[in-house]
């Protein structure tokens, strides 16, 4: 199948496309944002402690442990998508997630159960990161190998919509249990309905996602070649410097995006000194306008292309995120708004242009295995870390702003990485998108 036979796919396919794709990736980041915005009450639940400092490092180290196992989720997923589909590939995804998130809910706390609790939280958060391993770079690809050629990062901007979206709710849900609950109602069963709302959303998006057909892309490249995709070696070696020049700008994805939707919520009352309801609110309010804008971002890339995207994003971000730190620090709402506000553009403008360059820089054959380790790797050694890096830096230094800094200095290495990258907003999906790029006779094989 020709690149032009997939831009014939019809528009009402392309609806059901995005809307199974972002509401299963919704179900996905739904249930892995809800822990960070619960992480001033988890800390209460699973690690008393008479330093709530310690307490809240420790509930951030298993956010990063989490982590951990995402590089090895996108391996397993990522292999598993080259070889039987994207689509059965995303409904094992999001029933892993449902089901882990789902348990946590259940969980009972330190009070009850002692040690076991704090470490059966962090088996469940390791099982998480497994499933978010395989989703995003899946999603990505189910919408990419749909969508038109000229139109590629503006369809593909609905999946980040739905992450923004997601972890929106996420934050809704916490403002809204903070606001009605008491505090002791709050630590004995509110923190755990966010939780549990996890199953119902998860059979709604596995729903959706079963569904639908595989796609164009895959079936393609699945009648042409007899023979499985890439082995991991083989993809490790012929697309290694394209992940590697990729990972250095997703690291800026991970780091801001993390910082803007998970970090600030606590850096607005432990250095701003809001009250956690007006942290909420300001972030809720900072991720419906990411959401709003990521359509803007996407038609903005597809028409000026990924490079000058990329550097805008790094450009942009560097330049922007002192002052969106110090505003955010002022204790002011609408100064923390602001500022808050300058993070999510910059966020917002990794994150879509992330989405395309995912599919674009690999070929068919190994795009599922190279884009899930490439993101996953980015985001477990810049993203997974944020919170606690962030929080340490505060600690060893003294100073609120310091994370700002090292925010810096990520952007510009992700500046240098995707300037080291070619353009790929015109390549085609289907085939080698740069064959030119490699030495390897395989790396130009079709596919």
């Amino acid at each position: 199948m020709t690149d032009s036979a997939q831009q014939q796919v019809a528009p009402a396919t392309l609806k059901k496309v995005i809307c199974a794709a972002a509401v299963g990736n919704f179900v996905e980041w739904f249930d892995f944002a809800v822990y960070g915005f619960l992480a001033t009450t988890i800390a209460q639940q699973f690690f008393p402690s008479g330093d709530a400092s310690a307490a809240l490092l420790k509930t951030f180290a298993v956010f990063a442990v989490a982590f951990a196992f995402r590089p090895l989720g996108g391996i397993v997923f990522g292999m598993l998508g080259d070889r039987i589909g994207r689509k059965r590939v995303l409904a094992m995804t999001i029933l892993l997630m449902a089901g882990a998130t789902t348990l946590i809910g259940l969980l009972p706390t330190y009070a009850a159960i002692g040690v076991a609790a704090p470490l059966l939280l962090t088996l469940i958060r390791c099982a998480q990161g497994f499933s978010a391993g395989g989703e995003y770079a899946g999603a990505c690809a189910y919408v990419m190998e749909h969508a038109p050629r000229t139109q590629r990062a503006w369809y593909g901007s609905f999946v980040p919509v739905s992450t923004f979206a997601a972890f929106a709710s996420a934050a809704v849900i916490a403002f809204c249990l903070e606001s009605a609950l008491s505090a002791e109602a709050m630590g004995s069963w509110g923190w755990r309905v966010p939780f549990l709302i996890a199953a119902p959303l998860g059979i709604v998006g596995l729903y959706l996602r079963w569904r639908l057909d595989e796609t164009p892309a895959f079936q393609a490249v699945t009648a042409e070649h007899s023979a499985e995709h890439s082995p991991l070696r083989e993809t490790l070696r012929v697309q290694g410097r394209s992940m590697l020049m990729l990972g250095a700008f997703v690291s800026l994805t991970a780091l801001s995006f993390y910082m803007f939707t998970t970090y600030f919520a606590t850096y607005l009352q432990v250095a701003g000194g809001l009250s956690r309801a007006s942290a909420l609110l300001i972030s809720v309010l900072a991720l419906i306008f990411a959401a709003a804008i990521c359509p803007l971002a996407g038609a903005f890339s597809d028409k000026v292309g990924r490079r000058t995207t990329m550097a805008t994003a790094a450009i942009g971000l560097a330049v922007v995120v002192y002052p969106a730190f110090l505003l955010a620090s002022s204790g002011v709402f609408i100064a923390a708004m602001v500022g808050v506000t300058l993070l999510a553009t910059g966020a917002v403008l990794c994150g879509v242009v992330t989405a395309a360059l995912l599919s674009e820089v690999f070929p068919t054959r190994t795009r599922y295995t190279a884009s899930a380790i490439t993101y996953n790797m980015a985001y477990t050694l810049f993203g997974g870390t944020a919170p606690l890096i962030a929080t340490w830096l505060i600690t060893q230094t003294g100073s609120s702003l310091s994370p700002a800094f090292y925010l810096i200095a990520v952007a510009l290495l992700a500046l240098i990485g995707g300037l080291c990258l070619p353009e790929t907003a015109q390549v085609s999906l289907h085939g080698d998108p740069h064959p030119g790029n490699h030495t390897d006779s395989t790396a130009a094989m079709p596919g």
